[in-house]
């Protein structure tokens, strides 16, 4: 049997560099060789005016579903412009399998937290309503273009799906017992988080940071009820939500993720 081969490193077994220098642009549209895609408005004006590419000019295109391609541009006008994908440069790699469930924040915090959790690999962006939350509304467009804004900055292939907000109570009666939440509370029975999610077996995952205020005691309550909830505690400081976030995300990829498989 043949074996598998992983995007993430090249044929000597290394971890694949990305190419920070090239240019990357989302296009939400099939990609094959040789089909070109049309660019307007929006897409056009930043290709022309903010990269000022050329006819000719090569950039690198992903669709979140078929790895990424170095493109040509084509069919130059004022207004308007063509991409023809030539090669797939990477194949599609998705990730691994880890949704981000959180307690919206206000606008510029939430854009920040959007992008690192993307920037740490998650699979799904879950707002979630608790008690305590500050924000009434989310813009879920601006989520996901702030998503589309770090892949494309970070070399990642994969954009996550963006999910309309729930309220805690409701998110949780009808969860998947398969995906093990851990959740982050102060009031964790354990210490050490590391040994915490050492304990744990290898899965489907879920992460959630709840409102700047904490869990309220019902809600804490509700959670640790589940068998499919794991409490752990982020140290002896106080964090804002945005930052327990990326300190969440950076323990489960370490201990349970694909930081743990990446090979030296």
């Amino acid at each position: 049997m043949p074996l598998a081969i992983d995007p993430r490193f090249d044929n000597t077994g290394r971890m694949a560099i990305h190419d920070f220098n090239a240019e990357r642009l989302f296009v939400d549209a099939p990609l094959a060789a040789g089909v070109a895609l049309s660019c307007t408005d929006d897409k056009a004006h930043y290709i022309l005016n903010v990269l000022r590419l050329k006819a000719g000019d090569a950039i690198l295109v992903f669709n979140g579903r078929e790895g990424e391609w170095r493109a040509r541009l084509s069919d130059v006008t004022k207004r308007r412009c063509s991409l023809v994908p030539e090669e797939q440069v990477r194949p599609q790699d998705n990730g691994p399998d880890l949704v981000y469930l959180f307690a919206p924040l206000k606008r510029s915090r939430l854009d920040y937290m959007v992008q690192k959790a993307v920037e740490l690999g998650v699979s799904r962006l879950q707002p979630v309503f608790t008690r305590r939350t500050v924000a009434d509304r989310v813009n879920l467009e601006r989520m996901r273009a702030n998503a589309i804004e770090a892949a494309e900055q970070c070399g990642i292939l994969r954009i996550p799906e963006v999910s309309e907000p729930v309220a805690l109570t409701a998110l949780i009666d009808v969860w998947d017992e398969n995906r093990r939440i851990i959740f982050c509370d102060e009031a964790a029975a354990q210490t050490d988080p590391v040994a915490i999610l050492s304990g744990l077996e290898q899965g489907p995952l879920a992460v959630l940071i709840g409102p700047e205020g904490g869990f309220a005691p019902e809600e804490r309550e509700a959670l640790n009820a589940r068998t499919f909830t794991t409490a752990i505690p982020l140290g002896p400081r106080i964090m804002r939500a945005d930052t327990a976030a990326v300190a969440a995300l950076a323990l489960v990829n370490a201990v349970l993720g694909d930081w743990k498989a990446l090979k030296k």
